[in-house]
């Protein structure tokens, strides 16, 4: 028993140290609860209303009542849980229905629906890719991507963001070294709002004989008529391996490969995060059916996010938003903390990112714009920025 206890307080030692460090650099997570009173307002640990411009929820599908009696009818038929993975029970009817509309929307033969993006970025890269073969990746790729790439036990080269150059020089000296080749980035980058060059990195792919893959999740439903940066950027045919996520826009959960039907199949049977994870709840693939609905018939309501991020980053004299997403780049995690925390006290949730999600000396507000954002709402996070002296109103 005593060296038990010796075993747990040596563990205890280590993560409180970890900790200690943490907080001292101003890095320390810590959840706090919260609960929203609508699409785009909450209440933190039992405090005041707060309108939320942190979260991912574009169109504010979350909590749209067809979506939430979309959701209900689904798990009143099939159940609260699928039982099982998807290759043994858990593959209930909605499951095909999702994948032939998410195929349809992406423009692809085929797509398969995982359990969370993270899931599938872990599961798809190293289903492709191995020791013998190169990844160039976008420095700015998400956490997910990372795990993905470290898995496939690929040599690996981070491009500059962005820089088709600089993604070009590594395949002219690298290329002929591997043999398989795959180039991954975000769709949109989700701490700056930014769209990869899809056209032009397609285009060196199809060169080099590398494949191009991009990480739709905040794409899906906010660019390109809601179909994803493809779309956006006319990269048709150039992206042949399309992930992303139905957690943000769609307002549900699970992440999805589109793709061709025999990349697809492969992944059914040897992406294992694919094989070893139990099927999503019925209720959240009906929601996901029905918001995918609502995003391919309502083009005023994909659009308006990035509207009101438009007036927003004009008002305070911003660069011009492409997506949703508005970067104000603060400096310190200290400034950082305090700007989100002043913002709270005017009646805004915004939170402050700070490294390792960002860059050392990046830390950040990071404004996320949803098509359920009262005007009013905008135009008074406008006014407070303003007395905080956030943006460029010089």
């Amino acid at each position: 028993m005593a060296r038990n206890d010796d075993t747990t307080s040596s563990l205890d030692a280590f993560a409180q140290n970890k900790l200690a460090q943490l907080e001292a650099r101003n890095q320390r997570r810590r959840l706090v609860e919260s609960s929203r009173a609508g699409a785009m307002s909450m209440h933190v640990d039992g405090g005041p209303e707060l309108i939320s411009f942190t979260d991912n929820d574009y169109l504010g599908l979350s909590t749209h009542p067809d979506v939430i009696a979309a959701a209900r009818d689904a798990a009143a038929v099939f159940g609260a849980g699928a039982g099982a993975s998807r290759l043994v029970t858990g593959n209930h009817p909605l499951y095909s229905k999702l994948e032939q509309t998410i195929a349809r929307i992406k423009g692809t033969e085929d797509a398969v629906v995982y359990g969370s993006g993270y899931l599938a970025n872990v599961g798809i890269i190293p289903t492709i890719i191995g020791q013998n073969d190169l990844i160039i990746a976008d420095e700015l790729i998400h956490t997910s991507i990372h795990g993905g790439v470290q898995l496939s036990k690929a040599t690996v080269r981070f491009c500059r963001h962005n820089d088709v150059a600089h993604v070009r020089d590594i395949l002219e000296t690298e290329r002929a070294n591997f043999g398989r080749a795959l180039i991954v980035v975000d769709g949109v980058y989700s701490m700056d709002g930014d769209i990869a060059p899809l056209k032009e990195l397609g285009e060196l792919a199809k060169a080099f004989d590398a494949w191009l893959m991009n990480d739709d999740a905040h794409a899906l439903g906010t660019i390109g008529d809601g179909r994803g940066s493809l779309h956006a950027t006319g990269a048709h045919g150039l992206v042949p391996l399309q992930m992303g996520t139905l957690s943000k826009a769609a307002g549900a959960y699970g992440g999805y490969l589109a793709a061709s039907r025999a990349v697809c199949d492969l992944m059914r049977t040897r992406s294992r995060s694919f094989i070893y994870t139990t099927g999503l709840p019925p209720a959240v693939v009906g929601a996901a059916l029905k918001a995918l609905e609502l995003i391919e018939a309502d083009a005023e309501l994909v659009a308006r996010p990035t509207k009101l991020a438009q007036h927003f980053a004009n008002e305070l004299g911003l660069a011009k938003p492409v997506t949703p997403i508005v970067p104000i780049v603060i400096g310190s995690e200290t400034d950082a903390l305090k700007a989100s925390s002043d913002l709270a006290d005017l009646g805004f949730k915004v939170i402050a990112f700070r490294p390792p999600t960002v860059p050392e000396g990046t830390s950040r507000l990071r404004f996320c714009f949803s098509a359920s954002h009262r005007d009013h709402d905008v135009e008074r996070l406008t006014a407070a920025c303003k007395k905080l002296s956030l943006g460029n109103m010089s």
